[in-house]
């Protein structure tokens, strides 16, 4: 199973970041402006729409508010296994963000490498300006 792990440290408040991470259906507009174009919430699953056009239904297993972690998985298309989390960690004034992602089959890890970066910047981006 591959596996990749990016880490950040945002020039933000641990309590307004996880905010924006928590809001689960609100990707598009407080998370990762720019990466992903829409949202849509359905039951326990949301529809993701990317820039790029690739839609995907990401079914949220957990908002744990007192560890500040996100998981939700993905089983569509390519992929046969996908388990992905962000978590948030203070650090003063300024917070670390990890998102980690498990996936099968392995030989997509260089293209979701790449989409998670895109992912990390866009992050980094519009959780810095607000």
């Amino acid at each position: 199973m591959a596996s990749i792990r990016k880490e950040m440290t945002l020039a933000a408040n641990s309590d307004h970041v996880w905010a924006a991470v928590r809001d689960v259906g609100a990707i598009h507009t407080r998370l990762a402006k720019g990466f992903v174009a829409d949202v849509k919430m359905d039951g326990d699953a949301r529809i993701v729409t990317f820039v790029s056009g690739m839609v995907l239904r990401e079914w949220i297993v957990d908002v744990d508010d007192d560890a500040r972690r996100l998981v939700w998985a993905a089983v569509e298309g390519r992929l046969t296994h996908h388990n992905g989390a962000i978590q948030i960690f203070p650090d003063g004034g300024t917070c670390r963000l990890v998102w980690q992602a498990d996936f099968l089959p392995n030989e997509l890890k260089n293209p979701i490498d790449a989409l998670m970066q895109q992912g990390m910047d866009a992050m980094k981006q519009t959780l810095e300006a607000t």
